[in-house]
């Protein structure tokens, strides 16, 4: 199995930067913007979705973790007015933010390094967190959880978007999505208020996108990766759910870390 790391995404992030077939496919397959540069398979109405979950209050702070490109979150953050700190572990990632953020969000964001665990973001900080795509890979992901949980403030949001497996002792399913089990860890990660839904519509709009990738003749590495995931999807394609879930922070702050106690700072806010 390839290394998923960061100078993996450091190279799928560079290739994305110089596809722009890539990021048309996606647009007209799952009715999202192509401007925005979306790494992920998160839908048009899905974006909907999410942003009217987040539940941000006039110049609320959203986190976007695991923000890869920033996309995701800059519209969010352009809809609602919220400032947005996006965190990724892949640098090349963040530099394709900043600038489609300033286009977007003109002093409202910034964006930092840090993992899906350990963002460097202090406690109870956040008016929501979003996660899109992405918690499957933080080992594991109900460590990601626990940490959304530490960012946000007492009666906050936290929306993310996933797959889990059919059967959790199906092999043909990756490991990280048979990992997966929000409604477990979600709760003893400290939640309340939990939703986890099954969205077929986005599930469905996704294998469009994996058909239309693998139909396309001569294509640039991008589009080459994309195909890739897309064989590998297809071919287990009914093992898996998509899945949107929402959670809210109980209304007592969560014990301070020792780097909360070293440093009493707030989050830089943009400006």
């Amino acid at each position: 199995m390839t290394s998923l790391d960061a100078s993996y995404f450091d190279k799928w992030y560079a290739d994305m930067a110089a596809s722009a077939d890539r990021d048309a496919l996606i647009a007209r397959t799952l009715g999202v913007p192509a401007d925005l540069r979306l790494p992920g398979v998160l839908t048009g109405p899905g974006l909907d979705e999410v942003t009217a979950a987040l539940h941000l209050p006039p110049d609320g702070l959203l986190l976007d973790i695991a923000c890869g490109r920033g996309g995701y979150g800059i519209e969010a953050a352009r809809r609602t007015g919220a400032t947005l700190i996006g965190v990724d572990f892949s640098a090349v990632a963040l530099d394709q933010a900043r600038p489609l953020a300033a286009d977007r969000l003109p002093g409202r964001a910034t964006f930092q390094l840090g993992t899906l665990t350990e963002t460097g973001i202090p406690s109870a900080s956040a008016d929501a967190v979003m996660c899109i795509d992405a918690i499957q890979f933080a080992t594991p992901p109900a460590a990601g959880l626990r940490e959304c949980r530490r960012l946000l403030k007492p009666g906050a949001r936290l929306v993310l978007t996933t797959w889990q497996a059919v059967d959790p002792d199906d092999n043909r399913v990756p490991a990280r999505i048979r990992a997966v089990h929000l409604e477990r860890d979600l709760t003893e990660a400290g939640f309340t208020s939990i939703t986890v839904h099954d969205r077929p519509a986005w599930r469905a709009a996704e294998r469009s996108l994996w058909e239309a990738a693998v139909a396309v003749e001569n294509p640039d590495p991008a589009v080459q990766s994309l195909q890739d995931e897309g064989r590998a999807s297809l071919a287990n394609f009914d093992q898996m759910h998509r899945v949107f879930a929402t959670a809210t922070a109980p209304l007592t702050r969560p014990t301070p870390t020792p780097a909360d106690r070293r440093s009493r700072r707030p989050p830089v806010r943009p400006r």
